[in-house]
């Protein structure tokens, strides 16, 4: 290209939408590295720090989704959306981008509805099976919705949909290692079964509350469980379980190298939330997904449920656990026929050019040539 390429962003509210954002950024980037970015998120949320932290420039807008829970908090909502279809308009106007991305969240609305509204090309990712309200409503005008799971023409009526899958971080496609040579670098023991549980960064209490009344099971099964807690539960599961002396049980706060933890894993357990789920898939490990409930329109019930009928995972749902987690966890553990079909039927989801492709499809339809 002749004149530098300029890109408008926006996604945030959660990791969920900020990290597929920052993957497109980041691939563009790296086939026109003197391009200029400039994403737009949501005053006090999460992307306004992660988004400078991975170099790129960010916006804010004053605005907010609407309150179920309090309704007399939605009082503002109408002068919050005017003021930031308002300020959404005078960035862009300012910026003048080629062409625009969102990823869902709040920011994403105003600063796409006004993005096609000037007659910017407008491209929507939706990480989940079933999409946010933000994207069905900037979809109507969007040039392609790239999906995450298939057969979702459905809720985009109209709107060019291809199923490519989701960005994820490069080490999970490139790093995954033999699981006993990543068993033996955590210091397990090889050809021992072993349990990997992942809630997330702030850890899930659900899951927590599931190995506190299951660890004697594990124990006596002789198990190897990564167990990773999460900031706000690891102090206390370390005091409550301080009698338990056993190299077979690893409990961490946080896991940096997520590649290692899942090379070593013969089964894990987990939240459903989208990124999760395609890096499950990657990982080709049997999985037990507990979802969290609470996740806006319960979407990553709907996400693990996609898998299930695919029986490419378990589901065991919060208010089960009692009576399902380990009887279904032994299911998977005590059944390698049923760990090898699950793991194979995995291999649907699993999308490693996801990034790639969604930008190759981008400069397809504008006709940008590298």
């Amino acid at each position: 290209m002749s004149k530098k390429l300029k890109v408008l962003m926006s996604g945030g509210g959660t990791g969920g939408h900020i990290f597929p954002a920052v993957a497109i950024a980041q691939e563009i980037q790296k086939r026109f590295p003197d391009a200029e970015f400039l994403f737009m998120g949501a005053n006090g949320k999460m992307e306004m720090e992660k988004v400078p932290q991975a170099g790129f420039k960010i916006e804010g807008l004053n605005i907010a989704g609407f309150d179920r829970g309090n309704l007399l908090a939605n009082v503002n909502l109408p002068f919050k959306v005017i003021s930031s279809l308002l300020k959404a308009r005078k960035i862009i106007k300012e910026f003048q981008p080629d062409f625009a991305v969102g990823t869902g969240g709040f920011a994403s609305g105003p600063a796409l509805f006004i993005a096609a509204r000037m007659g910017i090309p407008t491209f929507i990712q939706e990480q989940n099976s079933l999409p946010g309200k933000t994207n069905i409503f900037n979809a109507k005008k969007a040039k392609t919705v790239f999906t995450s799971y298939p057969n979702m023409e459905k809720f985009f009526h109209g709107t060019k949909t291809l199923f490519l899958g989701n960005p994820i971080r490069k080490n999970i496609i490139t790093d995954i290692i033999d699981s006993d040579l990543a068993k033996e670098k955590l210091g397990l023991e090889k050809g021992k079964l072993t349990i990997l549980s992942v809630g997330g960064s702030l850890g899930s209490r659900t899951l927590n509350n599931g190995w506190k009344e299951n660890i004697n099971q594990v124990l006596e099964k002789n198990y190897q469980l990564i167990w990773q807690t999460g900031k706000l539960d690891y102090k206390n599961i370390l005091e409550e379980t301080k009698d338990i002396h056993s190299r077979n049980i690893q409990i961490v706060e946080f896991i940096k190298n997520m590649e290692m933890a899942y090379s070593a894993a013969d089964v894990i357990v987990s939240r459903a939330g989208a990124i999760a789920i395609s890096e499950l898939a990657i990982a080709k490990k049997p999985v037990l997904l507990v979802p969290f409930p609470f996740a806006a329109e319960d979407h990553q019930t709907k996400n693990a449920q996609t898998l299930v009928d695919k029986n490419a995972a378990k589901m065991v749902k919060d208010t089960e656990m009692k009576e399902k987690f380990w009887n279904t966890l032994s299911e998977i553990c005590e059944n390698e026929g049923l760990r090898k079909e699950m793991a194979q039927n995995l291999d649907f989801f699993a999308k490693p050019k996801a990034t790639e492709e969604i930008v190759d499809e981008i400069f397809k339809n504008l006709n940008i040539k590298e």
